[in-house]
């Protein structure tokens, strides 16, 4: 079975190592090459293993990557110094890249205020005052944390792929069993309907070790959060997500 799914979530390669920048709680001119590399091959591998429909731009950005850390690899003469094929000096591509990262937080922090203060116009309109009160009822307020990001969920599913790899057992025999992500989603919705609190943690929704399941499973949580039926919380950085299901008179 082939999976080829976009999410609109993902806005590209910086907005990638934006968020790993942030995982770090580092500056952004102070990137550890290694490790920033390290982790984005992860994530890229982590969307191939679920088949994610990946643009080529986080290929690109993987390449230009890879080529930043075999540079700082390499060693350098004080005497000798890159020219391009004109004779001019040849940039530092890490340089370029923290310049791009940077520009990119500010239009990213821009829109986020923008975004902040069309939210703030579009609840106010032009109206005769009435009374309302009629229409008025309590709704309960979300928990701190709810606001994960698909990032956030792509780490806790590598973390899920890890496990199941350790706990998988030498051999076995698995029937296939072919489940679409609607149906997958009505599943999980029941399973969270007939648990304690309805929430569970983001491992007990994946019952089974054979990668259709991880996949559709994965696909449906993402699907459920899409609609607001489901909500997800991460009281702290690396720590299991909580699954909520969001009472149906929200």
């Amino acid at each position: 079975m082939q999976y080829s799914v976009k999410i609109d979530s993902f806005e590209g390669p910086l907005d990638l190592l934006l968020h790993l920048i942030n995982k770090m709680e580092i500056e952004i001119t102070e990137i550890p090459v290694a490790e920033i590399t390290q982790q984005y091959m992860l994530y890229i591998r982590t969307m191939a293993e679920i088949e994610l429909d990946l643009a080529s731009e986080y290929l690109v950005m993987a390449a230009t990557l890879l080529a930043i850390k075999s540079r700082k690899l390499l060693p350098v003469s004080d005497e000798m110094e890159e020219m391009d094929e004109f004779g001019d000096p040849i940039e530092d591509p890490l340089e370029v890249l923290k310049q791009q990262l940077i520009e990119y937080k500010k239009f990213k922090e821009a829109a986020t205020d923008f975004k902040g203060l069309e939210t703030e116009r579009s609840l106010l309109f032009t109206k005769a005052p009435m009374d309302l009160s009629e229409f008025a009822k309590d709704i309960p307020s979300l928990p701190e944390n709810f606001d994960i990001t698909v990032y956030d969920m792509l780490a806790a599913f590598q973390k899920l792929l890890r496990r199941q790899k350790l706990q998988k057992p030498l051999q076995t025999t698995v029937s296939r069993q072919e489940m679409s992500v609607d149906d997958r989603m009505i599943e999980v919705v029941n399973q969270l309907r007939n648990h304690g609190e309805k929430k569970m943690m983001f491992a007990q929704l994946f019952k089974r070790f054979d990668k259709g399941h991880l996949v559709v499973t994965f696909l449906s949580i993402l699907e459920l959060m899409k609609l607001n039926q489901i909500y997800c919380v991460q009281k702290s950085n690396l720590e299991d997500i909580e699954i909520y299901l969001k009472d149906e008179d929200m």
